[in-house]
Order: structure tokens, then C-alpha cells, then sequence
């Protein structure tokens, strides 16, 4: 995915971790989705047919599909009113192809930055998926989740490549912690919360058999 892309998702998907936060409207995040979803759309279809079409060159740009067309989807199933389900869904088949990404990205590739990106996303794809299909309330979680990774990989990793030190090997070094210890935030927050839920269900029944 190119760095113009991921500059620009970046601004998207903190957009969108702030409706889930509560913090923005969702119509009038939705615009932005449409805007850039489209551009993120128009531009690998240019790159594909100005490429040498090699299976890299696909590979390569199919990744900025992946987030064009979900910005798409979320944008117009704002603005239509439509049920989220689909958008779950589809959510699911990115998640996995994120993961073929991830897989690709550390073994090919030997490139650990880039597979701790896609494995993140993964994971982002998967929670969306959750919320549209499920009536988990994870919604606060998810926003977290997305406005850390609309940050750590996407705008920061966007920007130190136009300053031109994203292959400094000490900036590199400290993108792998700055992944991992967000990766490990994650962790610790999904546990965090299931010991609080099993608390409050064990208080409950607790004070259920004491009355």
C-alpha cells in the first residue's frame, strides 16, 4: 500500500474510531469515507494498468482496494441507512485476506514492520465484523482499537516517509515496539474487561442467593 494511501486512511479511520467513541457524528464522517474510498479506488486501478503486471504489481495494489472499498461500504451504509451485517461480513473476507498479507509480509517479505501493520488490521476487520453481525458491545473497545491503529500504522508511518527516515534502521527498531506494545495493549484491555464481566456476573449471582 502506498504511503499517500495510508496517509489519507489514517485521517479516515481516526475519523471513524471517534463515532465509535461517541465523539463525531457518523453522517458526517461518512463523506470523508465516500471521498477517499473513491480515490482509493480510481488510483490502483490507474497503477495496475500503468504497471509492468506482474503479480507483485497486483499484490501490491489490490492492498489499497482492501481499504477503499470498506471505506465505501462503511460511507454508503451510513448515508443509505442500511443494516450493518453485510458490512460485517465483508469485514470477515478482508480479515482473512489481511491475513494472507500478514503471512506474506513476515515469511517473503521478511519485512516485520509491514506484517505487524497487516496483522493489526486483521484484527480491526475482525472487530467490525463482530459489531455488524453480533450484538456484542464492543463498540467502545473498537474505537479505541481503531484510533491507536489509525495512528501507529497508518499516519506516523505516512509521515516519516515523507520526511524521508522511515528506512532508518533506529526509526524502524522503534515502529516494531511501538507495534508490539499496541499490540499488547489490545491483549491486555480484552482481558482486563473478561475478568471485570466474569466480577460482575459472579457479584450478581452472589447477591441473587444472598436475597
Amino acid at each position: 500500500m502506498n504511503y499517500v494511501g495510508m496517509f489519507l486512511s489514517g485521517a479516515v479511520l481516526f475519523l471513524n474510531s471517534l463515532t465509535l467513541l461517541g465523539k463525531a457524528s457518523q453522517k458526517s464522517v461518512a463523506f470523508l469515507n465516500i471521498i477517499v474510498g473513491t480515490l482509493q479506488i480510481i488510483f490502483p486501478i490507474y497503477l495496475i494498468v500503468t504497471s509492468n503486471q506482474t503479480n507483485w504489481d497486483f499484490y501490491n495494489n489490490a492492498a489499497i482496494f482492501l481499504f477503499g472499498l470498506t471505506f465505501l461500504y462503511v460511507g454508503a451504509t451510513t448515508l443509505m441507512r442500511l443494516e450493518g451485517n453485510g458490512l460485517g461480513w465483508f469485514s470477515l473476507w478482508v480479515a482473512i485476506i489481511a491475513i494472507v498479507y500478514t503471512a506474506t509480509s513476515f515469511i517473503h517479505f521478511h519485512d516485520i514492520v509491514s506484517g505487524l501493520n497487516w496483522a493489526m488490521w486483521a484484527f480491526l476487520w475482525f472487530l467490525y465484523f463482530i459489531i455488524n453481525t453480533t450484538n456484542k458491545k464492543i463498540h467502545y473497545y473498537v474505537g479505541i482499537v481503531a484510533c491507536i491503529q489509525s495512528w501507529v500504522t497508518l499516519t506516523i508511518p505516512a509521515l516519516l516517509f515523507f520526511l524521508g527516515i522511515s528506512n532508518n534502521p533506529s526509526v524502524n527498531q522503534g515502529m516494531i515496539y511501538v507495534l508490539i506494545l499496541s499490540i499488547l495493549y489490545f491483549v491486555f484491555s480484552i482481558v482486563k474487561q473478561r475478568i471485570s464481566s466474569k466480577s460482575e456476573v459472579s457479584l450478581t449471582n452472589n447477591s441473587r442467593v444472598a436475597s
